[in-house]
């Protein structure tokens, strides 16, 4: 169907329909699409916040799809920026563009299998993950708190019709979540005797039919690798959070091996296939061989090493033939599930021996599964240009993409420098935002620089007379997730000793979009984190007037990939620090930074406690990468500041809750912040915020504050005799933040048999 709209006439009213203002960068950035789409030449795009990105990639895309008949592909790299376009920018889009367009725009959000529950695996086609739950008839909620997660999941199960897990709030822990779900490689595929119901399936089919698919920058990769074909068919593809490509590519095709993974498969298959016990044999070889060896990056393997690995490939190689289903035989979700451990330990296995030209190779002790041989790809470029570029036109953009006033670094990490690169440009678009009126940057330059005892007493006295001139409203960006339970706890025993009523929430005590809301909703909270919080996290308004950086996030000095990139850019004549190490920091700084202003009104002080930002050789490159605010390093300069803006603060913006989602986005009539979500209508809520209730922490161990209903969840453990492996992964708590309250209340749960859980294969919870 040929679609004659005009680019700028469906700019202007999708823009209106979400209730904002059309900016001219928002305009440019539109036009660059569409110029884009039509030639087939990429584009990169730095576009600042506020913007309006989304909607100048959004407006064309739609365009072209109606005009072609092909859907666009839009991946973003978090969660959070999938859940505002799918739930808040596409229904307003939708609705605004049909009386230009002749009918409603459709869309739709397209995710990994582990993100959707399994019909079959509710029906019982797959083996339970653990013995302990039984059926669903026999789980009782009163003696254990996964089980009450299991049967809450089984009773949603009835009632969603998309069963995306981020549609279930307050969520559950990934141990219960394996119980209903499975990955790709477990998956029967077509032979699956409920295929009709099921979730990915219905999704990916409507997906076909739309012309806005949303997914991940990790969805995208597998599809574009690994030719699964698991997206329709496209030839414009928009990648948001364009900055995190890289990181989010290496991690897709990251593979590992570890004593307790090959165990795991031993297992799994030992009722399928004669040849276990030499796979566990090889197993116990590995355990002992990796023992000796010393964490970090693996550049020559020992002769242990390759004698253990080979005995990991061949003998399950080996149990692959075996498991092969005979012909003719009916799908079987025990086989399945078996097949695919084994293969996995194969084939990660092979690849560790193949030793291919770029792989980098690095061990890690995993807190609860021990030794953990990591591989993982020192570059994707000629990847990313060879399996996505030359497929389709691809935008590109993040309000972070150009470095030194130069797109090269970015462009050279994609594939898109070098001999036979393919043809692109970059744009600069700005930001509509006067940073230097509305936001502060201060430098503590009078702490000391950070070292490798963790946050210092003057550190945190800094933190603590920011947060109090601040009345709270501190989003915390912190190094390490140790860096930042330290902080919130020691603050929180402070706070506490005199009264003063300003929350602290920290990282991994619930899912981090819970986390975001309630730090949004309540101005006097603060919000600890580390790398999640560092992009994503959009607070507009009063709630987050004070973001503080403990550190410049440089890589470790011994992380394997970024020290092995280092060392080859340096022998081909490069300065490996600064290609590497500065641009990752200047990047992470940039992005949050970035989490300050989000509005034209938007006040507020970046404090960065670092004074290597003005010290060291490589600040003035740092302090390029900033949006521009206003520098200081006056310290009672910043402090009276943020007391006025605490003084007169208007309340908070109005925060929504998810959107209930079907299988193509958002479903009209869902309940969002309490309005129906009909088309044309701004579903924000107009109503006040709540009150700050109460705090419902009820005790502070090893930088987890305790709620009244997980010392339930304890007491309940105790008198079911569930075992502490069971409850850190029920809670996903560090085992001694347990360890701690349950000798606070006086219980004891049963010994954990630290064996049997690395012979599960567990995933780590915890840092």
């Amino acid at each position: 169907m040929r679609v004659a709209a005009d680019l700028d006439a469906l700019l202007e009213a999708a823009v209106a329909g979400v209730g904002g203002t059309e900016r001219p960068g928002q305009v440019e950035m539109a036009h660059a699409v569409a110029d884009a789409v039509e030639s087939g030449e990429h584009l990169l795009v730095q576009a600042g916040t506020g913007t309006g990105k989304s909607l100048a990639y959004l407006v064309p895309a739609v365009r072209h799809a109606m005009e072609s008949g092909k859907p666009a592909v839009v991946a973003t790299a978090t969660l959070a920026l999938q859940a505002q376009i799918v739930d808040r920018d596409m229904p307003r889009v939708a609705a605004a563009l049909a009386p230009l367009l002749g009918r409603r725009p459709t869309y739709s959000l397209v995710k990994g299998r582990r993100n959707y529950l399994c019909a079959h695996k509710l029906e019982g086609g797959f083996p339970d993950e653990d013995d302990a739950l039984l059926a669903v008839d026999q789980v009782s909620a009163t003696a254990s708190r996964l089980g009450a997660e299991v049967v809450r999941l089984r009773e949603w199960s009835d009632t969603t019709e998309s069963g995306d897990r981020d549609e279930l709030v307050p969520g559950v822990s990934d141990r219960a979540w394996r119980q209903v779900s499975v990955s790709a490689h477990e998956c029967l595929g077509g032979k699956c005797p409920v295929i009709a119901e099921c979730f990915v399936e219905r999704s990916r089919e409507a997906a076909k039919d739309v012309d806005v698919v949303v997914t991940n920058h990790s969805f995208m990769a597998i599809d574009a690798f690994e030719n699964r074909q698991m997206l329709p068919e496209h030839d414009v593809l928009v990648i948001d959070e364009a900055h995190e490509l890289v990181d989010r590519v290496t991690a897709t095709i990251t593979d590992e091996v570890s004593s307790g993974m090959v165990t795991s498969a031993a297992r799994k298959a030992a009722k399928l296939a004669d040849g276990t016990d030499e796979v566990t044999d090889a197993a116990n070889l590995l355990e002992g061989v990796l023992a000796e060896v010393e964490e970090g990056r693996i550049d020559s393997l020992s002769d242990g090493l390759v004698l253990a690995l080979t005995r990991v490939r061949d003998t399950t190689r080996a149990v692959q033939s075996e498991l092969k289903p005979a012909p003719g035989e009916p799908a079987d979700g025990s086989r399945q599930v078996a097949r695919a451990g084994i293969d996995e330990m194969y084939e990660n296995a092979a690849r560790i021996l193949e030793r291919r030209e770029l792989d980098v190779l690095w061990l890690r002790r995993d807190p609860r599964r021990g030794p953990v041989l990591n591989v993982a790809p020192m570059s994707v470029a000629m990847l990313v240009r060879d399996r996505v570029f030359a497929e389709r036109t691809c935008v590109l953009t993040s309000a972070t993409l150009e470095l030194g006033g130069s797109f090269d670094a970015v462009a050279g990490t994609i594939g898109l420098r070098g001999e036979g690169a393919p043809d692109w440009r970059g744009i600069d678009v700005g930001s509509p935002f006067d940073y230097q009126r509305q936001a502060i940057v201060y430098v503590a330059r009078d702490l000391p620089a950070p070292g490798r005892d963790g946050t210092s007493p003057k550190v945190l006295d800094e933190i603590e007379a920011l947060v109090r001139a601040a009345g709270g409203r501190t989003l915390g960006l912190f190094s390490s997730t140790r860096a930042a339970q330290s902080a919130a706890e020691q603050l929180r025993a402070r706070f506490s000793s005199d009264g003063t009523a300003i929350p602290i929430l920290c990282q991994g005590e619930d899912q981090i979009s819970t986390l975001v809301r309630q730090f949004a909703r309540e101005p006097a909270t603060c919000l600890f984190g580390t790398l999640t919080l560092w992009q994503g996290v959009d607070v507009p308004g009063s709630s987050c007037q004070l973001v503080v950086i403990d550190r410049i996030p440089f890589p470790r000095p011994d992380d394997p990939l970024a020290s092995a990139r280092s060392e080859a850019i340096a022998r081909m004549g490069g300065n490996g620090f600064m290609a590497v190490s500065a641009t990752h920091a200047a990047l992470r700084l940039a992005q949050g930074s970035g989490r300050l202003v989000r509005r034209s009104d938007d006040r507020g002080v970046v404090a960065i406690l670092d004074s290597r930002m003005v010290s060291a050789r490589y600040a003035t490159f740092l302090q390029r990468s900033l949006p521009p605010f206003w520098p200081t390093t006056d310290r009672e300069l910043v402090l009276a500041a943020l007391t006025r803006l605490d003084e007169v603060a208007p309340p908070p913006m109005p925060v929504t809750d998810p959107a209930l989602r079907g299988l193509v986005g958002a479903l009209e009539g869902a309940a969002v912040g309490g309005d129906a979500l009909e088309p044309g209508v701004d579903h924000r809520p107009v109503a006040g915020p709540p009150p700050v209730p109460p705090s419902p922490r009820t005790a502070v161990t090893v930088g987890h504050a305790w709620t009244s209903s997980q010392d339930e969840a304890l007491r309940d453990a105790a008198e079911a005799g569930v075992d502490l492996d069971d409850v850190v992964d029920q809670l996903e708590l560090p085992v001694d933040a347990i360890q701690a309250r349950l000798g606070q209340l006086g219980l004891t749960l049963a010994e954990s048999d630290e064996a049997e859980a690395a012979d599960e294969g567990l995933p780590t919870l915890f840092p």
